[in-house]
């Protein structure tokens, strides 16, 4: 694209660019000056900077400048812009870091991939995170981020901490609960779960020591990025993937439901196998009243099928449970001090609440056993049965 077909595109499709900034006097300027090249349709916050980013943004007042009084952390700036571009009317907001590793000459790479959907698409920069020059804990903390982001969306991203990115404004969710670093992971991740396209698109990026000012701190960030990543991993588990099985049944007509997403009857004999494992697993595990939560979670997580499954799951029927906690609780009776010897006593409630400890470790090794034990004697079985399915 031509520099004037990309500003006609910006204009014309009410793209913004939003940077979020704080003490990096040293890049600031170059980066609003490259944007400009593009368009003037700019919004900046200032997040309480105590250098001199007020003096610099005084400078430049075609531009829309934010001053927030307090540094609150990225996210809660980002948050403010969006705001803002949505009262001044646009319906997308490319965000790029004014520390100096983006290339506002990477704008039209966004700008072309946006009139290349024909959806709303959010839009995340690609860094090339295995090429020299890339600290190696960013290049770990970003597969980190890529193979939760997947766990949480079944979306395969290549790079998901760029900051460089394209915001679909009246698709994102319109209340978030983090302030900092970690906004930018809960963001895709919900905007995901409202079915709209998360997807890469190539960048250049520059790290420069002399010039970067990182306000990541290592402990706390990664800490406050880890506590959301198991909030997510919950809320993916118990609610996004049943909820999601049951929009697929109501999609679809019942026959075409129940071969494509119970039946699955192209799966390989290895993944009916693993199937009735995880069920047989998820079954004798002590997780009573979320079985079948669970194992249709799993299921839909790793693509297994769900019928064969929730049928072997439920080897924990009421006639078979004192029999799983009798068997749990002998087999944890070797890892846990003091009186093991349940057969010589009593079995009742108090028997199970005094060994409680002793039945959570062995009702796991029971699950693992018999999960392992179910796995070859269904793949023996089926494979006699029908090989050619394998």
């Amino acid at each position: 694209m031509t520099l004037s077909e990309v500003q006609n595109a910006i204009d014309d499709r009410k793209i913004c660019v939003l940077i979020p900034t704080y003490n990096n006097e040293k890049t600031l300027r170059r980066v609003i000056d490259g944007v400009l090249e593009y368009t003037q349709n700019i919004i900046v916050v200032n997040d309480g900077s105590t250098d001199s980013t007020s003096e610099i943004l005084k400078t430049y007042p075609q531009i829309t400048v934010l001053h927030l009084p307090q540094n609150k952390g990225k996210g809660n700036g980002l948050k403010i812009g969006f705001r803002k571009a949505k009262d001044l009317g646009f319906h997308h907001a490319i965000t790029i870091d004014s520390d100096g590793q983006h290339y506002p000459n990477d704008i039209p790479v966004f700008v072309e991939a946006l009139l290349a959907e024909n959806e709303d698409v959010l839009l995340i920069g690609n860094r090339n995170m295995s090429q020299d020059g890339i600290p190696k804990k960013s290049s770990f903390g970003n597969r980190f981020s890529n193979f939760w982001f997947w766990f949480e969306t079944g979306i395969k991203l290549e790079d998901t901490q760029s900051g460089y990115r394209l915001y679909p404004l009246h698709k994102i969710p319109k209340k978030y609960f983090t302030p900092k670093f970690e906004f930018e992971i809960e963001i895709i991740v919900r905007t995901a779960w409202r079915h709209v396209p998360v997807k890469n698109v190539p960048i250049k990026v520059l790290y420069d020591p002399a010039e970067r000012v990182s306000h990541f701190r290592p402990f706390k960030d990664f800490t406050r990025i880890s506590i959301l990543n198991t909030v997510l991993v919950t809320i993916t588990l118990f609610y996004i993937i049943p909820r999601n099985f049951i929009r697929n049944f109501r999609k679809k007509s019942f026959k075409r439901f129940i071969k494509e997403d119970v039946l699955e009857s192209n799966g390989s004999n290895r993944t009916k196998a693993f199937s009735i494992a995880l069920g047989v697993f998820v079954g004798f595990s002590p997780f009573w009243g979320f079985h079948t939560l669970l194992v249709i979670s799993l299921s839909v997580l790793f693509k297994l099928n769900k019928v064969l499954a929730f049928i072997a799951s439920n080897v924990s029927l009421p006639p078979f449970i004192p029999f799983i906690i009798v068997a749990s609780l002998f087999l944890g009776s070797s890892f846990v001090a003091g009186e093991s010897d349940i057969f010589n006593q009593e079995w009742n409630f108090e028997l199970v609440k005094n060994h409680f400890l002793q039945y959570i470790i062995g009702s796991m090794i029971l699950a693992i056993s018999m999960s392992a034990i179910s796995w070859i004697a269904t793949f023996l079985f089926l494979n006699k049965v029908s090989p050619e399915n394998n």
